[in-house]
């Protein structure tokens, strides 16, 4: 009887799912689970060879046990030695089937299983940075943002100009709201990419944009705190001034009892004049500031910045003249986003364009900041 074997990710990933192993003392025959399935002892050694020959922690130990009780067969003798001698774990495995055994795992969503084989290929071949970036990936798939972040730093110091490293580090930081740093380190993965003529899809671009805008919300968080604590300051000042006043006012002994009240009115209705102008004036700023968000279609397409010189291209994609006319000599004669074919004298300015930027700057100043 023969046995056909599966790929050796898929077996690993369905070792224990089918298959339970256990022996009775005194009896002649074993038995292998796999539902209501019972085998003879031969056909149980022969399918214990074909585990054995895979080499995986997870086989390895209740195979050996189990080889230990029927080791007065001749075949099983034979097996127990080859698991003595020669298999344990993934000890005779090399680096680069670790990290094809890790890149099977992580296919399966098995990251912390893939994340055990990539280390183990690290410590055979710790100058390889692509383990380090395979092992990272793992962490930001498990959202263990500074183990992430480590792997892509060793990753970096092994190849400065690993794109992926720059990546997933970037990535990482983002997520501990390290912004500035995060938004160097994608932008280098950018620039590596048209440099490498890698292609990321809008992967890339959207994390950066995601970075740029992140770090902006958290930059007008400030500004807002900032402005809270001017009107509270203001308010106060104009609530100083009128106690000073009404102070001022109660030591003119010439002033009757009327007047004085009358003169007291005066100055509380004028404070809360200036406290209901002053109040009304940031009720106004908070008001545009609900409104501040660049639409992405004033945006570049590269750059990510707002348009200063936009051009569209034959497929209806606008850009920036400067960032796509880079892409064309640097990258390839081609439409960064619908791939088709592009030369230079096919971009066209796109003055409507233009127009509606040009209006949406002059009524939002801040967007130059943005």
């Amino acid at each position: 009887m023969s046995f056909g074997v599966k790929p050796i990710c898929k077996n690993y990933l369905h070792t224990h799912r089918y298959f339970h192993i256990f022996y009775a003392e005194g009896s002649t025959e074993s038995h292998l689970l796999n539902g209501a399935s019972v085998y003879s002892l031969n056909v149980v050694v022969l399918l214990l060879r074909l585990l054995v020959s895979l080499a995986f922690d997870s086989s390895y130990v209740c195979i050996k046990n189990f080889l230990w009780k029927i080791r007065n067969n001749s075949e099983s003798k034979t097996i127990l030695n080859m698991t003595s001698k020669h298999i344990y774990s993934t000890t005779n495995l090399s680096d680069l089937q670790l990290k094809e055994q890790g890149n099977c795992l992580f296919a399966a969503r098995k990251y912390d299983d893939a994340i055990i084989c990539y280390s183990k290929a690290i410590i055979k071949n710790p100058t390889n940075a692509t383990y380090f970036t395979n092992r990272a990936l793992c962490n930001l798939k498990l959202k263990r943002w500074e183990l992430c972040c480590q792997d892509c730093r060793r990753a970096l110091d092994i190849d400065a100009n690993l794109l992926k490293g720059h990546f997933f580090l970037g990535q990482g930081l983002m997520e501990i709201d390290n912004y500035d740093e995060a938004i160097k380190h994608l932008q280098r993965a950018y620039d590596l990419s048209k440099e490498q003529k890698q292609n990321f899809g809008d992967d890339i671009t959207l994390q950066l944009r995601l970075a740029r805008k992140k770090r902006w919300n958290i930059m007008e968080e400030k500004r807002i705190l900032q402005e809270i604590e001017l009107q509270t300051y203001l308010n106060r000042l104009i609530k100083d001034d009128m106690e000073n006043r009404l102070a001022s006012l109660k030591l003119n002994e010439n002033l009757n009892e009327e007047n004085l009240k009358e003169k007291q009115q005066e100055i509380e209705q004028e404070c809360d004049d200036h406290i209901k102008e002053l109040n009304n004036i940031f009720a106004k700023v908070d008001e545009r500031r609900r409104k501040r968000d660049v639409p992405d279609f004033l945006c570049g397409k590269i750059s990510f910045e707002i348009l200063t010189d936009p051009v569209i291209t034959p497929s209806g994609i606008t850009y920036e003249r400067k960032d796509i006319e880079e892409h064309l000599q640097r990258v390839g004669h081609f439409d960064p986003v619908t791939r088709v074919k592009l030369t230079q004298d096919q971009l066209i300015p796109n003055f409507s364009m233009k127009e509606v930027v040009d209006s949406f700057i002059a009524e939002n100043e801040w967007s130059l900041d943005y």
